[in-house]
């Protein structure tokens, strides 16, 4: 029995028994090798990468930038020939002289049409005192009529006098509504005339809106990629020209959610970059995804149907970078990492 323990091949048989057994172990993370430290490769560097694009159709004119290069908020990124929007400006404020022309002549029609009150008010005066003298004539004509000392000439004409200054009193009288009508009207019809200034007024603002559109500038600090613009290129509104990439950046890391247990926002983080030759930078947990990487996805999966196989779903795990690495500013977005994170740390704020 001892002979046959010490064969080699029995030893070799134990040996490669005892090695599966620990990697077995080692695998699942049994004990002896069990661990606090959760690690993944499935971890990428994001940023906000911002599309540049026109709001209004034409041809480019300038694009004064290259590809790479590093621009400052309001730096003029692409020009787009802006004579067509100048003269659809110009002509929006010719339309908007002319409306308060028609406005400003409104206020002088009310000017002219109380002054013409006012005259037809005096008229109706002048027009009262003459049918009081009138009536003052008859009064002393008609009694001497009916003696028969006026001669019958006189009282027609002094009764013609007085119907007559009936009529002018009736005149006068009928101007005044009707000057009084029309500075109603005038009046009436300057709530149109205020709405079609305003309306000019919000025409120039538009047409200047699209003339400044005309030039675009950087929304913000930041590095661009590669220009997609060309000199004389007609581009529509949503034309991509160019995307912005600004310097803040922070690591997304995909744990299988067998992992997450005993994770804890502000965590301290270790993860290395691919792309530096595997250096080791720091971070902390900053906070995890609302779901599962599967239910953002645009067609999901329906695990109602057909046979089951259970797969370890993937949560996003937000990690902030910590500030003075002088590494963390080669960084870019798409840059693939390796982050661990060992889930006995205590949390910490971030630095």
């Amino acid at each position: 029995m001892l002979k046959s323990l010490r064969s080699p091949a029995t030893i070799i048989t134990l040996l490669a028994g005892l090695v599966g057994t620990l990697l077995v172990l080692y695998a699942w993370r049994l004990p002896p090798f069990a661990t606090t430290v959760e690690t993944t490769d499935n971890a990428y560097v994001r940023g906000y990468v911002t599309v540049v694009s026109p709001q209004l159709s034409g041809y480019v004119s300038a694009v004064p930038v290259k590809d790479y290069e590093a621009v400052k908020v309001g730096q003029v990124l692409l020009k787009i020939d802006d004579r067509i929007y100048a003269q659809k400006l110009a002509q929006a404020r010719g339309t908007l002289d002319a409306q308060k022309a028609s406005l400003s002549n409104s206020y002088q029609q009310e000017l002219s049409a109380k002054a013409s009150i006012a005259a037809s008010e005096a008229q109706r005066d002048s027009a009262n005192a003459t049918l009081t003298r009138a009536k003052q004539a008859w009064d002393r004509i008609q009694p001497l009529a009916q003696k028969g000392v006026a001669s019958t000439s006189d009282v027609d004409t002094a009764r013609a006098t007085l119907e007559q200054a009936k009529a002018g009193v009736d005149q006068a009288t009928a101007a005044i509504e009707v000057s009084r009508q029309a500075l109603a009207t005038t009046i009436g019809s300057r709530a149109g005339l205020e709405a079609g200034v305003r309306s000019a007024e919000a025409a120039v603002q538009l047409a200047q809106i699209d003339l400044d559109n005309t030039t675009i500038t950087a929304p913000q600090d930041g590095t661009l990629g590669e220009v997609g613009a060309r000199l004389g290129q007609y581009v529509t509104a949503g034309t991509q020209l160019m995307a912005i990439v600004p310097k803040d950046v922070w690591i997304v890391a995909n744990f299988k959610e067998t992992q997450l247990d005993g994770m804890k926002v502000g965590q301290p983080v270790v993860f290395t970059v691919d792309a530096l030759r595997k250096a080791q930078l720091n971070g902390r947990v900053e906070r995890f995804s609302p779901a599962a990487g599967s239910e953002f996805s645009v067609i999901r999966a329906d695990n109602a149907t057909g046979n089951f196989t259970k797969v370890a779903q993937r949560i996003g795990v937000r990690v902030s970078i910590d500030a003075d690495q002088p590494l963390a500013a080669t960084l870019a977005p798409g840059m693939s990492v390796e982050v661990r994170i060992d889930k006995s740390a205590e949390p910490q704020a971030a630095k």
